[in-house]
């Protein structure tokens, strides 16, 4: 995905990563595709979401459009999601267009996502697909309102050592290890790892509770931030794969409890 405007370094880093999750999940599912040929069209006279299918670019590039305004550009290996908005209202609807034309693979949808939730492991690249998305069109939406570069809130690197998540404080974003490794403390007791891929943080945020434990880093981290109110969107629209995300934090539960009872009843040591 390309940006027509200038984007800070971690859109970058977040556009490297949609890409290679993109191609993961779909290696994944092993989904028969259906070649779709565009013919130049700058103007954009192509619907990118039909109901029935998801898109890749296998080739050329795609301008998406909104209201007139040319917002971004899909390249090779880039996913066109859904637009659920403009389903329903033309007059809301983002379009493509391409200027020398452009090959895309088309993938039945009700075929692809029930191989999806059927595997655990390619619910959980489709969920971290949809967070480095919204975080991807949160950098957009920002640089392109204010006009100018500067970093947005949603994405930070971490030293060995450095807090991403204190114990106590309130819930404002949901996160995702993009890369390295983290640990959980509670009350200042190593309890667990998270690492690269996992999405963590989400528990406070939908139950609007103080966070109930501190994550630290353990090796360099990148990490996606989500605000909390675009994390409940993604939830409304995409229910299914965060209902497996809400299994794998249950489970993550059950396992500290397990644990912190297993600290307690260890003897002392005079």
């Amino acid at each position: 995905m390309l940006a027509n405007t200038e984007v800070p370094q971690d859109f970058t880093q977040l556009n490297r990563q949609f890409k290679e999750l993109a191609s993961a999940l779909i290696d994944r599912v092993s989904a028969n595709p259906i070649r779709l040929e565009i013919e130049a069209a700058p103007q954009g006279n192509f619907r990118g979401f039909d109901p029935g299918r998801f898109y890749r670019v296998d080739s050329g590039s795609l301008t998406a459009r909104y209201r007139g305004k040319s917002v971004y550009i899909l390249e090779e290996g880039d996913m066109l999601l859904p637009d659920i908005a403009g389903t329903g209202n033309a007059a809301m609807a983002v379009v493509y267009g391409s200027e020398a034309g452009a090959s895309l693979d088309g993938y039945p949808a009700l075929d692809f996502m029930q191989k999806v939730f059927a595997d655990p492991g390619a619910t959980k690249l489709w969920s971290r697909l949809l967070v480095t998305y919204a975080g991807l069109m949160l950098r957009l939406s920002t640089v392109q309102a204010s006009g100018g570069s500067q970093t947005t809130p949603g994405f930070e690197e971490y030293q060995p050592g450095e807090i991403i998540i204190h114990q106590g404080e309130r819930a404002d974003y949901v996160f995702n290890l993009s890369a390295g490794v983290a640990e959980v403390l509670v009350d200042d007791v190593i309890v667990s790892r998270i690492g690269e891929g996992e999405i963590f943080g989400a528990m406070a945020a939908l139950t609007q509770a103080d966070r109930s434990a501190t994550v630290r880093a353990r090796t360099p981290c990148s990490v996606v931030k989500v605000p909390k109110e675009q994390f409940s969107e993604l939830i409304k629209s995409h229910p299914a794969p965060v209902h497996r995300l809400l299994v794998d934090m249950a489970n993550s539960i059950v396992n500290l409890n397990e644990q912190l009872v297993g600290l307690r009843n260890e003897p002392s040591v005079d």
